[in-house]
């Protein structure tokens, strides 16, 4: 059988590498595209054609072949982890995640695309998010607006809005992930907060542990949230491709709610420096700016025939794998470049 042919918007990103990779692996005829020339070379290894494109700038979409795209992934946004206040304004969120999409709709519209999978963060549930109760694709969304996420969350919520629209008045059918945060190699140096670059807890506590250094955990250990394994999404993209019935909303997510206490711990497992027992520190005095949520995958498991398939300490055995394997050192590259950080 034919394989699809395949347009990747926001190729050279995070989500994206570990995507086409896989796409490539199980050959798949594909386009990568991305607003930046930072992936091409790793793409021109794979004999991938890679075409620079701002999703802004619909002029831009031109230079894309008119071949016939059996599925075009949405993989393009601006995100708070990338958000610069030295380079943006948050009106750069609906500029890029809405102005943006609607030009790829309307590529794909004019071009007969047969499917449009979309993916977007799952923040605009933020007001739904209670301890250790799973929401659901019925409960639809509910935004906080008293945390710097709620424009970035908003943009997503129209840009959803905007892909149902042209599924009712243009029949372009859609599928849309809801993705809680996605780990693995790569995007987990630095992320920005409140516009300014600061390194994350999880690579802190992955190198307290290399390094044999108390892990400190502030708090309350108990609280928890819900994360998925990179390579589990792109699994979940695997599956929606071939489905012919898949549409609408889907969260593609653990289902488990991940303590905080047990993230630690099994970091120390995987990471400590030596044989010696691990040195945790329970700090619950000190505040934990962490917030608890967790997503019910019931509709994925039973419409895409998707599970995830990485427990977290699975997620962690492999991400040392990744990155001893040197694969995608292009993204840890990416990410220094972006906070300016110089190479040791």
């Amino acid at each position: 059988m034919k394989k699809k042919n395949i347009l990747v918007f926001g190729a050279s990103g995070f989500i994206g590498t570990y995507l086409i990779e896989e796409l490539f692996n199980q050959n798949y005829q594909i386009i990568a595209s991305d607003n930046n020339s930072i992936g091409r070379e790793y793409f021109k290894k794979k004999s991938i054609p890679y075409i620079n494109i701002d999703i802004t700038n619909k002029k831009e979409f031109e230079n894309i072949p008119k071949n016939k795209y059996d599925v075009v992934i949405i993989l393009a946004a601006l995100q708070p982890a990338t958000f610069d206040i030295n380079k943006n304004k948050v009106q750069d969120y609906f500029q890029t995640n809405v102005i943006g999409t609607l030009h790829i709709l309307d590529f794909c519209r004019n071009n007969k695309v047969g499917k449009v999978i979309y993916a977007c963060s799952h923040r605009n549930t933020s007001g739904l998010w209670q301890k250790n109760k799973a929401i659901k694709e019925i409960d639809g969304r509910a935004q906080r607006f008293n945390d710097e996420y709620a424009m970035f969350s908003l943009s997503e919520s129209a840009a959803q809005d905007c892909l149902e629209y042209y599924s009712i008045q243009f029949g372009l059918k859609n599928i849309i992930f809801r993705l809680p945060p996605v780990y693995g190699y790569g995007p987990h140096l630095e992320i920005f907060k409140n516009g300014k670059p600061v390194k994350t807890g999880f690579q802190t506590f992955i190198e307290n542990a290399i390094d044999c250094k108390p892990l400190k955990i502030w708090g309350d250990s108990e609280r928890g949230r819900d994360i998925i394994y990179v390579k589990d999404v792109v699994s979940a993209f695997l599956k929606a491709i071939v489905n012919i019935k898949a549409e609408g909303l889907y969260n593609i997510s653990s289902g488990k709610y991940l303590t905080l206490k047990e993230e630690v711990e099994t970091i120390a497992k995987v990471f400590w420096c030596d044989s010696s027992k691990p040195v945790i520190i329970e700090q619950p005095e000190k505040a934990l700016l962490m917030d608890s949520f967790l997503y019910d995958n019931s509709k994925a498991k039973r419409e895409l025939d998707w599970a995830p398939q990485y427990n977290f300490e699975d997620m962690l055995m492999d991400y040392q794998k990744e990155k001893e394997s040197n694969k995608f050192n292009f993204l840890i590259e990416k990410r220094k470049k972006m906070f300016q950080i110089t190479k040791q």
